[in-house]
């Protein structure tokens, strides 16, 4: 926060200093005011808020210059003039700066020389946006994605603790009120998913366009796949607590479980739980060191998961061969764990990983036709020249 600051103040301090030499007006307070606009949190916000500011800048003017030479300013060319300049924002997708398309289009018909007005606010608006841009590019901006990779992890570890929770309450005698408290803690995890998308769209957009960033396509697929398989694990999750509830209101006083399997579904969603923080670490680390180590933590905890859910199933089908009255219930909460399990496997995770990455590709194609067969001819041109002059061979 405070380098954001200080980034901002000097941007906006620069571009009046600029701005008072360039610009024919006396205050050319313009040129601060968009620096300060512009110089976002990350450079790719940055540049796009430029543009559109600019545009948004240029519109206005514009459209102020033709309505002051059609009909000149009274109170019903001031509304014309506003509900123009706001259909032109819409029309040329200026976005959050709709508005100023018509601030800039009042100020420039309220003064008497228009023309003079219009050039000097476009010229202190394209300083301002200048100066934005290179304040990112000699001070580049800070890369959120430790701060993303721990609203992650913050997020698996609180899904671990509503587990653990659920696991011993399961081991015992529960009224269903009590699981009907441990559904709603479930659903109140979409608004921490909330949350910490919105650290992943900041993290995303310091990755786009920012000089200190390698692979930062990959950096992006891994954190997005991450949460998504998160939002996956919270969804069954809150099904597993419904399940809960309804078992609990099935079986009154008695115990939620048999002794033997409750026991046993308290140990799974404990191995379940450690899993799952397992992967939000994977995830993160992937973006720093020790990958390896993490995935070969992660495989084995869903191995031993997986043998205690084998366990769950023969124990399950003895209880309901004896009493089938809640066969249901029973075969959801089964259900409901494996899938948790499935999601969170290595090779799960791996195709989805790929088939993101080629999804992601595919659409830059579709996008940018010419850049993409530009990229491929110049990959080609490469391959062929380490093949003429043998840089592989020697390489390896």
């Amino acid at each position: 926060m405070v380098v954001q600051t200080l980034r901002s103040a000097a941007a906006a301090t620069i571009a009046y200093v600029i701005a008072l030499r360039l610009s024919p007006e006396p205050a050319p307070l313009t040129a601060p005011l968009t620096a300060l606009l512009v110089v976002q949190v990350t450079f790719y916000a940055t540049l796009t808020n430029g543009i559109r500011r600019v545009n948004s800048v240029v519109a206005g003017v514009l459209v102020a210059i033709a309505f002051s030479l059609l009909v000149g300013l009274t109170w019903w060319s001031l509304a014309l003039l506003i509900v123009a300049s706001l259909a032109v924002g819409h029309l040329v997708r200026v976005d959050e700066y709709v508005a100023e398309v018509a601030i800039s289009a009042m100020l420039v018909l309220g003064v008497t020389t228009v023309g003079f007005t219009a050039w000097a606010r476009i010229v202190e608006t394209l300083i301002g946006a200048v100066v934005g841009m290179a304040c990112n590019l000699l001070l580049p901006p800070p890369v959120w994605v430790d701060e993303a990779g721990e609203s992650i992890e913050g997020l698996a570890r609180r899904v671990r603790q509503l587990m653990l929770r659920m696991g011993e309450e399961a081991a015992g005698r529960i009224p269903w009120e009590r699981a009907a408290q441990r559904l709603h803690e479930a659903r109140r995890l979409d608004h921490d998913i909330v949350r910490v998308d919105a650290a992943l769209r900041q993290a995303e957009d310091s990755l786009r366009l920012n000089p200190r960033v390698k692979e930062g396509l990959l950096h992006r697929v891994v954190l997005r796949t991450g949460l998504d398989t998160l939002e996956i694990c919270t969804v069954v999750l809150r099904v597993l607590a419904r399940s809960f509830t309804d078992l609990a209101k099935a079986r009154g006083p008695e115990p939620l479980f048999p002794p033997g399997v409750g026991a046993t579904v308290e140990q799974l969603l404990s191995e379940i739980a450690d899993a799952v923080v397992s992967f939000a670490v994977l995830v993160t680390t992937h973006l720093r060191e020790n990958a390896e180590s993490a995935e070969a933590r992660l495989t084995a905890e869903l191995t031993t998961a997986a043998a205690t859910r084998d366990r769950l199933a023969e124990l399950l089908q003895e209880e309901v061969r004896e009493d089938w009255t809640n066969w249901q219930l029973m075969g959801a909460v089964l259900t409901e764990v494996n899938r948790v399990i499935d999601e969170l496997d290595t090779e799960h995770r791996t195709r989805r990983l790929l088939e993101e990455l080629d999804l992601v590709s595919r659409e830059q194609r579709a996008k940018q036709p010419r850049m993409s067969r530009m990229r491929e001819r110049l990959g080609v041109q490469e391959e062929l020249w380490r093949n003429r002059t043998g840089v592989g061979e020697r390489s390896r």
